[in-house]
């Protein structure tokens, strides 16, 4: 039932106030809980919980303990959750019920109501309903387990009237909870269908078929799980028979994802319009039963599916996002795909956050809706930094500082302009928190923001001052480098968005390998969808840099040598062969609309 998970180890720790450190995959004690040695070198950290399977050991030879996660729940009454703690280490002690000496004979009354649901007097004297003698409209439903024993009852009105009764069903108080029609199973354990209510599971019983059960009480009541736990494990299958609402099945998410055996289910179809399995034996009788077990499918994996029923799509027509740079564009067949990470990666000072605007821009301007985290910039920086791109040369004014320099200015009124061009459309992280503050972490943000503003594009600049806003127990840099973008990788498939993620290269680096010379986890370039460096080169103008794609997932063309791009320090703009460095954005004229580049028909 239990199945460790690492944060258990880390809760742990918090509950019994230990000092600890994770090293190598172990959570290490400064001091072992069990011994608790006098601190000293020999005695510090001799105890430790692995953080893959949960065990423990102390290292010292007088102590020498050792167990996993359930011990320590045992040992320090340190909960793992109301089941488990029910199921390893029980407490309650339920009322303990009288077992007749004889079988239950149904009364008159019973057999009528249940005769005219469909269900054979047969099945009403082998399940052992009853009413109650003073109120014969009432149901009793005694719940046996496997042994035989009473354990739990539970009634029922058969003349329910939903203005003058305020249950229609209801159990006596304090039983321990358990499955009806336990006691009625063969020895087999070869197939087990579950129903939701108890005359679903007697209507399963009276089409012929053997093991069927309800839950105790209801659809979500699951507190049966842990005193039902082995028993039910032992059976080859468990076929879920719940009531079909809304086009879901009652009861199926939560026994697929906690049963080990085979689970499967009543295909939708087979239901034919019906709830559940009384209404289906009552409209089309026991046969149509039987065809429900019978077409019964398995629950397929969450990470599994068919091959053949991936959808069939062309690469070349994915939506993908023109970053303004003609060559780049032409080499990714159109532009960065969407659904993936796109690492931009070069040495500090050598522009690669102004590329990085620079395809935010050409975003906004396509239609996108964008959010930008810049964790080396104020806020009013990359605001002007980004206005300057989207001016362009023409619109912005050059003027001499009083120490001869050359500086440039947008305008107040163009500023305006620009910014109603891109309002609603650009949203940035504030970065005016200071330490102390409680700060959100940045994942988190970057999904509400997906959700919440419908935003698709995303730059993160970037990755190391990014894992500052990001909590966790995992203290190796490289493991959080890995983990941070194991997250963003998901985020991006998850919604369809495009993540470009700026990151910094080793000041040396000894390798030939464009995404070796990324700084910190290989796993950075392992993960992201296209790599893209900026960076100078040899035999080049001080203004010009040198694009490369050493990673190009999608369609597998990379450019190793190098575009050479060129820098304009007036707009803030990079361009290559065929841009245009005096490009029109339109926030001027108060246009939304632009015009996708042509390219050469990919080869096929």
């Amino acid at each position: 039932m239990y199945e460790f998970k690492e944060q258990d180890a880390f809760d742990f720790a918090k509950y019994i106030h230990a000092r600890t450190r994770e090293h190598n995959g172990e959570l290490s004690f400064r001091l072992c809980p069990y011994c608790n040695p006098k601190p000293s070198r020999g005695n510090l950290n001799t105890f430790s919980i692995n953080l893959k399977t949960g065990q423990f050991k102390c290292l010292r030879g007088s102590c020498g303990v050792s167990g996993n996660m359930l011990t320590l729940s045992r040992d320090f009454d340190f909960s793992l959750g109301n089941e488990v703690d029910e199921y390893y280490r029980p407490r309650r002690q339920f009322r303990k019920m009288k077992t007749p000496k004889e079988p239950i004979r149904p009364k008159p009354e019973a057999v009528k109501y249940l005769t005219e649901r469909g269900i054979s007097e047969d099945v009403i004297k082998r399940y052992q309903i009853t009413v109650q003698t003073e109120h014969p409209n009432i149901l009793v439903f005694p719940f046996l387990d496997a042994a035989g024993r009473m354990q739990f009852v539970k009634y029922r009105k058969t003349d329910f009237d939903r203005e003058k009764d305020k249950n229609k069903e209801w159990c006596e108080a304090n039983c321990k909870p358990i499955l009806f029609g336990m006691a009625q199973c063969n020895d087999k354990f070869d197939r087990l269908i579950i129903t939701e209510g108890q005359i679903d599971s007697l209507s399963v019983a009276a089409a012929g078929i053997e093991n069927a059960v309800s839950v105790p009480t209801g659809a979500k009541g699951f507190t049966w799980v842990p005193y039902c736990w082995d028993w039910i494990n032992r059976f080859a299958e468990v076929i879920v028979f719940g009531d079909h609402e809304k086009g879901r099945i009652t009861l199926l998410d939560e026994l697929s994802s906690r049963l080990k055996c085979t689970v499967k289910h009543i295909r939708k179809e087979d239901y034919r319009g019906c709830k559940d399995a009384n209404e289906i034996l009552q409209k089309y009788g026991a046969e149509q039963i039987r065809e429900c077990i019978k077409n019964a499918a398995v629950v397929p994996l969450r990470s599994v599916i068919d091959l053949a029923e991936v959808e069939n799509v062309d690469i070349f027509k994915l939506p993908k996002l023109q970053t303004g740079i003609r060559q780049l564009d032409r080499l990714l067949y159109g532009g960065i795909p969407f659904g993936g990470v796109a690492l931009i990666s070069g040495k500090p000072g050598e522009g690669k956050s102004t590329l990085a605007s620079q395809i935010l821009v050409n975003a906004v301007y396509q239609g996108h809706k964008c959010f930008a985290y810049s964790g080396e910039l104020p806020n009013y920086l990359f605001r002007s930094w980004i206005d300057f791109q989207i001016a362009g040369w023409n619109h912005i004014t050059e003027y001499q500082n009083k120490w001869g320099d050359r500086n440039y200015k947008v305008s107040d009124t163009n500023r305006q302009l620009i910014a109603d061009w891109y309002r609603g459309k650009c949203f940035l992280y504030d970065n005016r928190i200071v330490e102390g503050d409680e700060k959100e972490s940045l994942l988190a943000i970057t999904e509400n923001v997906i959700m919440q503003y419908g935003v698709d594009v995303i730059l993160l600049d970037n990755l190391m001052t990014a894992l500052d806003l990001e909590g966790g127990n995992a203290f190796d840099k490289y493991d959080r480098q890995s983990l941070f973008v194991k997250k963003l990788a998901r985020i991006a498939l998850k919604y369809n968005v495009l993540i470009l993620l700026v990151a910094h290269k080793r000041k040396n680096n000894f390798t030939a390998n464009e995404n070796d010379e990324i700084s910190g986890s290989g796993d950075i370039s392992n993960l992201a969808t296209i790599t893209i460096a900026y960076e100078k080169g040899k035999d080049l103008h001080p203004g010009q840099r040198l694009l490369k794609v050493s990673k190009n997932r999608l369609f597998g063309k990379t450019e190793t040598k190098g575009f050479v791009l060129d820098y304009d320090e007036k707009s803030k703009r990079i361009y290559g062969d065929g841009d245009e460095l005096g490009f029109d954005y339109g926030w001027d004229k108060n246009n939304d609309s632009w015009v996708e580049w042509e390219f050469e028909t990919p080869f096929t």
